[in-house]
């Protein structure tokens, strides 16, 4: 597994996830993780714990997810009280993150937020969707850019989730009338066909993350670019003006 590093000081590296790569290991995963390469290519340490927190062994020093389908930005902790640090600026929702999405259709309003709740699906618990007695999630977006191929136009857009809930954007953009380019989740399968033939994978990159630093508390931002595949796809569009 090819892994780039963007960013590394004593506590903590934030590398760019590949896409297709699970974060966490699990039983019905049977393929490399993100954590099995943090425990072979990285060095914990034990230093300030208590007794009872071991979520930082379980995790291997993992901050945050990111879909398997999704590519981009992922923090990764040397130690627990970096870990412990981190995981409360997510928790008072002071990390600043920043994703690139192609969207289908035009967006009316150039910059927005969605606000609305999301919970698993009682119908498939592999999916989730928005519903009122979901948790509170925000997301905020600008567009960038319009394109189009054929009849179909599609939104370059910089998306900024105020929340972490799972699948956040793809179910939030799809309850907005927009699902993003080769979602074969919440695409519906005809449109995911039809997707897949010019843009390989989900259209989704955590390009931008800001955090803190938690021994010296200097404020990092750390960028990854839109990736080879994703820039492929994006030239075999037109871009237009509206």
């Amino acid at each position: 597994m090819i892994i780039e590093t963007l960013y590394e000081d004593k506590d903590l590296v934030v590398i760019g996830k590949p896409t297709g790569v699970v974060v966490n290991r699990a039983e019905s995963v049977k393929t490399e993780t993100i954590q099995d390469w943090v425990e072979a290519n990285l060095t914990l340490y034990l230093s300030g714990t208590t007794p009872d927190d071991d979520t930082f062994i379980q995790r291997s020093g993992i901050v945050h997810r990111i879909d398997k389908e999704t590519s981009g930005l992922l923090i990764i902790s040397k130690n627990q009280l970096a870990f412990r640090a981190l995981q409360a600026q997510f928790k008072e929702r002071t990390v600043h993150k920043t994703y690139i999405a192609l969207v289908h259709d035009k967006i009316s309003v150039d910059e927005g937020q969605i606000n609305a709740p999301i919970e698993r699906s009682p119908f498939n618990r592999q999916k989730f969707m928005a519903s009122a007695s979901g948790k509170a999630s925000i997301t905020r977006y600008k567009v960038l850019a319009h394109y189009e191929l054929g009849k179909q136009i599609y939104c370059l857009i910089e998306v900024y989730p105020k929340t972490g809930r799972t699948h956040q954007i793809r179910v939030h953009f799809k309850h907005f009338g927009n699902v993003l380019v080769s979602d074969q989740k919440y695409a519906g399968r005809k449109r995911y066909k039809k997707d897949i033939v010019w843009c390989p994978r989900l259209f989704l990159h955590a390009a931008r993350i800001q955090f803190t630093q938690p021994a010296n508390h200097k404020v990092i931002t750390v960028e990854q670019k839109l990736p080879e595949d994703l820039q492929k796809a994006l030239a075999k569009l037109n871009k237009y003006d509206l």
